[in-house]
Parts: structure tokens; sequence; C-alpha cells
């Protein structure tokens, strides 16, 4: 059963609804969700924003919505729009070589290949080199090099190839971009998102030289987490403003591989769900998701300490987007 304090958020996020978010959602909608998240113990933080209007807030356990949460691999998606920032102010694209751009990046002793590695392949977890994520992530951070050692890997694959999720692949791209720039992965993140969206991004975990984690440990309040899902939802617009290239979030959204774990279709950074969802997905439970087609951004926390698997809470989870979340979404024409 969901706590008072739940519940008592969720009726102050109903109060607080404009006329037109009433006529739209209904209240047996948001009695929908309220009733579908009561059994999921991991659950920390919901948020639900439809058009302009966040029609549903819950928080359960954990601590709130505007408390930092680690998002985990959502930075993997948080990462992708750094990327489409740093291309658009015209210092790498997509089609750039490892090996042009951040050639110091790249050991002696490298796997033979890793200098042709695009920023596509990196983006999209396609850079056929074996994975540091899962059974590996131990090895791979207890390393004196994390980004030497996720070019040590052997390919599995040619870049381009097929997916292969590994943190250190994304490591590997947000310390191209940081000597691309010449500014550190924090200082363009708060450049591209923090400060466009007046969310805080506080420095998180860096690797033995300096390089802060590519696609992990970032931080971020659930409202924080609203406003990314708000510019994958409005193309790239966020306050009135066009914050990313509205071009960038359409590449996004087109399926460049598929996921061998969830069967999601995957683009650059993001999830794709085939009932039109752009999600971050992060271990545990950590979700970033927008439905343009419904108007709906949505934020999750739960509990970072527990697996969130396709077939377990992951699966609950989508249940939740594809279920009563979606049905508070506006009907396309």
């Amino acid at each position: 059963m969901l706590s008072r304090r739940s519940v008592t958020a969720s009726l102050l996020a109903g109060m607080a609804l404009s006329r037109p978010a009433r006529a739209q959602v209904q209240a047996g909608d948001v009695a929908d969700v309220r009733a579908a998240i009561a059994g999921l113990s991991q659950l920390h933080t919901l948020l639900i924003q439809q058009g302009d209007d966040v029609v549903f807030a819950a928080s359960p356990r954990g601590a709130g919505p505007d408390r930092a949460a680690n998002i985990k691999s959502c930075s993997k998606s948080v990462l992708a729009l750094v990327l489409g920032g740093v291309i658009g102010e015209g210092k790498v694209t997509l089609d750039s070589r490892l090996g042009d751009i951040a050639p110091r990046l790249i050991p002696a002793d490298a796997t033979k290949g890793v200098a042709d590695v695009t920023m596509a392949d990196l983006v999209t977890l396609r850079a056929g080199l074996a994975g540091t994520s899962g059974p590996d992530y131990g090895a791979w951070v207890g390393s004196g090099n994390w980004v030497a050692h996720a070019l040590r890997r052997p390919m599995v694959d040619q870049p381009g190839g097929r997916m292969i999720y590994s943190t250190g692949t994304t490591h590997v791209l947000g310390a191209a971009l940081a000597v691309a720039t010449g500014d550190s992965l924090l200082a363009l993140a708060r450049r591209h998102l923090g400060g466009p969206l007046d969310i805080d991004i506080p420095a998180w975990t860096r690797d033995p030289q300096g390089y802060y984690l590519g696609g992990n440990e970032m931080a971020m309040t659930p409202r924080a987490m609203l406003r990314i899902a708000m510019l994958m939802r409005d193309q790239g617009r966020y306050g009135g403003r066009q914050v990313m290239d509205a071009d960038w979030v359409k590449a996004s959204l087109v399926p460049r591989t598929i996921s061998p774990y969830s069967g999601l279709h995957y683009g650059y950074g993001w999830f794709l769900s085939d009932s039109g969802y752009v999600i971050a997905r992060g271990y545990g439970g950590q979700v970033i998701a927008a439905h343009p087609q419904r108007g709906l951004a949505v934020a999750i926390t739960s509990d970072p300490r527990q697996p969130a698997y396709s077939h377990g809470y992951f699966g609950d989870l989508m249940r939740l987007l594809e279920g009563p979340i979606l049905a508070l979404g506006t009907a396309p024409a």
C-alpha cells in the first residue's frame, strides 16, 4: 500500500493541474497509475508530465523528487545528448574517427582497428569491442586506465555491427569528447544541458586519468530527469528555446541496432519501444522516458541496489509505461 506521503503528493499534483489538462486526464486514469505502482516495492519516485502539466507525482519511498539520485546507465543517454551538443558546435561529427580526434587515448598495445572506430559506433554501442559491463565491470574499473583497458578488449564484431552493451564503450566516447573539445565531460554536460534546462549536474566519478565516467554514476533529481524527458519529447525545445538541435533529436529516434537483452531498438543513445517511447534505462530501474505522440514525459527512480532485469522489474516498468501511463497521454488524431 502506498504511504500517506505518496498519496498526498499525487493529490497535490492533481490539484495543480490546469483546466486543459483536467479535460484530458481523468481521475480514473490517475487512479489506475496509483494502483499499478502499489506493488512495485523497488520504486522510489514517479513523475509524469502530460503537455505542460505534471499530472502525477508520487514518492512512496526514497529521497523524493528534489534530491539527487544515481541515474546509473541513464547517463549513457545524457552523454548522447552531450555528443549532439558538441556536434552542433562543429567540434566533431558522427563520422569522426577515434584515431583522428583523440589519438592520445589509444595505447600502443590497443586492439587493431580501434583507431577507425567512429563516434557513431561508440554512441550506438557498436564499437565491436568485447564489453566491460556485467561480470567484466569490476576488472575494468579496477584497472589503472579505464580507456586503455576498454581499447585493449578483443574485437568480437566489426565496428558498426551488432550492439554490444558496454560502459567501457561510452566511457571512451566521453573521454574522446573531452580531448576533442578541451573541456571536461562535466563542463560539457553543464554547458549543453545543465544551464539551458536550469538543472544541477553535480560532479561524479572520474577515472584514474581524471576523465569523468562516460555512461554511469551521474546524479540528477527526478525533476531534472523529467526536464531531460521533456527535451526529447519536444524535439529539443525547453522553456520556449531550442536547447538541442531538432535534427539531432530526430536522428536519435531512428533505430540503429537492437538490444540483445530487452529486444528494444536503440538509436543514438536511447532505447526505442514499438509503442512510441524513447527511453533511457539505468540499473535498478532508473528511467527517463518520453512519448512525443502522446505528449508524455516520465521520470522514474528506483532502489539502485537491486537489479531490474528485462523480464523482471524493468518489465514491470515497461508495462506501467505502456499501460496506465500511456493512457494519460493525448491520443493521436
